[in-house]
């Protein structure tokens, strides 16, 4: 078998149980889940009330509003994780 080397560039984490290394790191020790009730929209018409959805994330720390905009919110910490150092 060949070896291959893998280098790690960075680091970073954006998920319902945190928007940072640190915080999604102690909730998941701590036992918090990232699953709650929808409050993106309205839920009343499916049969799952629930999800894990992102909360604190602002987007426009890493996109200009028009951009952001244009974007669906699920590709927005694609975007920031593009952006982080060390990423192409």
């Amino acid at each position: 078998m060949s070896k291959r080397r893998v280098v790690v560039t960075g680091l970073g984490i954006i998920s319902p149980v945190g928007n940072t290394i640190p915080e999604a790191w102690d909730n998941l020790v701590a036992g918090r889940t990232g699953i709650a009730r929808i409050t993106r929209f309205d839920p009343s018409p499916f049969a799952s009330h629930m999800a894990g959805e992102v909360k604190g994330f602002d987007v426009e720390q890493y996109l200009n509003p028009k951009e952001a905009r244009r974007m669906d919110g699920c590709l927005h910490p694609v975007r920031h994780g593009r952006r982080h150092p060390g990423n192409p």
